[in-house]
């Protein structure tokens, strides 16, 4: 063979694997891990109250914040310091809330993070350590203590003409700052069924997903409850095993369906618009009238060695008007893609404010084939 026909054939592999890949890529399913969470397989929202001492000077006013002084003699007196009529006027302290989230199975010993917030007219808590403080859940009960560094992201100066402030310095991070004292007890082995929870409830996909699972488990493995359940029963092969089981579960690629949706934050001007929003045959239009006046007045002053002229201002005006006579008419086909839509709308050359408006009429025309959501 000539080597421009070697050549010819080398390249034409070369593309044809390139739109595999691409194929592939645009075709990419989603693990059942990441759309679906597991019932009873939840975080625990722990809250608590305790005391950041060591500031420099930004904590807490005493005599505003009565609470944080009860707090701080209160604490002195369990260690033994006796304060009682003792007028207390420091500034080093700060009475805070102290919550976080307790991940599923976490077990005795193991550490967390912790977020720490003013609850007074602290100006910052930088530099303050929080002391021990006891983190409870909303049955009342001690599931973690709390205490360490406080690491704050923000930061303030202030002088006595000017103040500067970045980000918010009231509140921070303790990084592994708790530790757990008590468990939250569920026998996830022993579960002879447990319940697949979609993330995002659709009838085809909690279908796709309980065919994919029956497919490599055997029928009647896994059933569809509802849009957001899917149950799935323990196979023969698995008795006392579900972690075995969910482990290959999880890793089964599914297809992920979506409803046709055009979501819009009229407050940021944002738009996303789904992968499957259609529009109908229309004709749109955009243009405004814009009338831009400018006014840049001159001085006029005088010839040299005038004795009767005088220097006087003389206006300049600036009289624009845009019709928009460059915006045409474009018709959009019936059933264009995602891409058509955005390609026609940028065509009229409109930006996120105007398409926003665009969206709502063809919305109220019934050209819009999906739902509309303003946020």
């Amino acid at each position: 063979m000539p080597r421009t026909g070697i050549k010819a054939v080398l390249k034409l592999l070369t593309l044809t694997a390139l739109f595999a890949g691409w194929s592939q890529s645009g075709q990419a399913a989603s693990r059942i891990k990441d759309i679906v969470s597991i019932e009873n397989v939840r975080d625990n929202q722990l809250i608590g109250y305790g005391l950041v001492v060591g500031l420099k000077g930004t904590g807490d006013s005493l005599r505003n914040a009565p609470f944080t002084q009860q707090s701080l003699a209160a604490m002195l007196e369990r260690l033994g310091v006796n304060i009682r009529n003792v007028n207390l006027n420091t500034k080093n302290v700060a009475a805070v809330s102290v919550t976080a989230t307790l991940p599923a199975f976490a077990r005795k010993g193991s550490r967390f993070d912790i977020q720490v917030s003013a609850l007074g007219d602290a100006d910052s808590l930088q530099g303050g350590t929080l002391l021990v403080t006891p983190m409870l859940g909303l049955d009342g009960d001690i599931y973690g203590v709390a205490q360490g560094q406080v690491a704050v992201g923000g930061f303030s100066a202030r002088g006595q003409a000017e103040s500067i402030e970045r980000g918010v310095s009231s509140s921070g991070r303790v990084a592994n700052g708790a530790i757990v004292e008590r468990e939250v007890a569920f026998d996830f082995a022993g579960q002879p069924s447990i319940n697949l929870a979609l993330k995002n409830p659709d009838f085809t996909t909690a279908q796709r997903i309980a065919s994919a699972i029956n497919g490599a488990k055997g029928a009647g493995t896994a059933n569809v409850l509802d849009p957001t359940t899917v149950k799935l029963n323990l196979p023969q092969g698995y008795s006392g095993n579900i972690i075995s089981m969910m482990t290959e579960v999880e890793q089964l690629p599914i297809a992920v369906d979506q409803a046709a949706k055009v979501i819009i934050n009229e407050s940021s001007g944002v738009i996303v618009m789904g992968a499957d929003v259609k529009v109908s045959r229309v004709a749109i239009a955009q243009g405004n009238l814009t009338i831009r006046i400018s006014e840049a007045p001159q001085v006029s002053q005088p010839n040299a060695f005038s004795s009767t002229g005088t220097t006087q201002v003389v206006p300049r005006t600036n009289v624009q008007v845009d019709n928009s006579d460059s915006k045409r008419l474009a018709v959009l086909q019936s059933g264009v893609s995602l891409q058509d839509l955005v390609n026609g709308l940028n065509a009229l050359g409109v930006g996120p404010r105007d398409m926003i408006s665009i969206l709502q009429a063809l919305k109220s025309a019934g050209a819009l084939q999906a739902d509309l959501q303003v946020m």
